[in-house]
């Protein structure tokens, strides 16, 4: 199995922490923020290599960060070329580049490289071999359904089969929300070029999401404890102070 981080985007949102630093690097309590995402990586077994995503500018700043950093797993950091907010390729057009850059024949994990969480990685992945040929994709509950409207939209059926997806939904009837976590068996990988030859969008990976749903099984895991999406200065602050204060009771 094959690890995939996105973080070839530009986070002008963060402007100006992310002008010079891409998002994934920003210090996230003493340390970048993408460590933390990879020690819970570090937890699976089966991921035999780690994948990082980026783009023209911060290429040579995530090979200084992988030259320092010490993984349990081999790690390898791929420029997608594009160099700015107007030419970048979306989540699933780097999806797409990763998969003919490297020639993958691997089932893959996917996570965003700004989604933070404590825990149920390995829940997720074992909940997703289990259900293999069939896809499946993190949740979280937020128990907010104004909050949802910023999100993708989920509602489950029989043994957590995803029967709605909908991204940013004007009027939300469920409080479940995706949140980039993506585990595609090595025989679904196809559809992600067939998805981008039909006209898809390819930056949200949202729209993948439910352009899948409508033709094949998907299944969702939702995770419990903390999650964090950096989306802002505050939702960033407040992550930030979650993990001191994790490190603290340590």
């Amino acid at each position: 199995m094959k690890c995939l981080i996105l973080a070839a985007g530009y986070a002008t949102r963060l402007y100006p922490l992310t002008l010079d630093r891409p998002k994934p690097l920003l210090p996230l309590a003493g340390r970048p923020a993408i460590d933390h995402i990879i020690e819970r990586i570090d937890e699976i077994a089966e991921v035999e290599t780690i994948l990082v995503v980026t783009n023209e500018k911060f290429f040579k700043q995530f090979q200084s960060w992988q030259e320092d950093y010490s993984a349990g797993k081999v790690v390898k950091v791929l420029n997608d070329r594009s160099l700015s907010e107007e030419d970048r390729l979306g989540a699933i057009g780097d999806i797409d580049f990763v998969l003919k850059e490297e020639g993958l024949d691997n089932d893959l994990l996917v996570i965003a490289g700004d989604n933070l969480f404590e825990s149920g990685l390995r829940e997720f992945v074992d909940f997703a071999r289990q259900r293999i040929p069939a896809s499946s994709i993190g949740l979280y509950n937020l128990k907010d359904k104004e909050a949802v409207k910023r999100y993708s939209q989920v509602r489950l059926g029989a043994n957590n089969r995803i029967i709605e997806f909908e991204e940013k939904p004007k009027d939300p009837t469920s409080t479940l929300v995706a949140k980039c976590i993506y585990f595609f068996p090595k025989g679904k990988l196809g559809k992600i070029a067939e998805y981008i030859a039909s006209g898809g969008q390819i930056d949200a990976p949202g729209h993948y999401i439910s352009w899948l749903c409508r033709r094949d099984e998907v299944y969702g895991f939702t995770f419990c404890g903390k999650w964090y999406d950096i989306g802002n200065y505050e939702t960033y602050k407040e992550a930030d102070e979650g993990f001191r204060l994790k490190k603290g009771e340590r």
